[in-house]
């Protein structure tokens, strides 16, 4: 098994189609172009599972986020209604 279609076999779920037929197209040529290109296409392999891990990491973040956000509403939400509620007691007591 040559490197290239090592890579390519790990590399599958996480590559686009296209690269992945790139690869395959370029396992299929002869061997003193392939070694020629072997080392251009592992790169672009792992520079694509990098970017793939990168948007995976910042989709998490902001989803992260989202759901802080939400929380932070609510407690704003729910700290509104209890100044609201103290202060319609104090009305109602005549302190104000």
């Amino acid at each position: 098994m040559t490197e290239a279609s090592r890579v390519n076999d790990r590399a599958k779920e996480q590559v686009p189609g296209d690269v992945q037929q790139l690869a395959a197209a370029i396992d299929a040529l002869p061997g003193e172009y392939r070694a020629t290109l072997t080392p251009a296409v592992a790169r672009v392999l792992q520079s694509t599972k990098r970017r793939r891990r990168i948007l995976n990491l910042v989709q998490e973040a902001i989803g992260q986020l989202r759901l802080d956000m939400k929380y932070l509403v609510f407690d704003l939400e729910a700290t509104r209604r209890e100044r609201d509620d103290y202060r319609r007691r104090l009305e109602q007591d005549g302190t104000c």
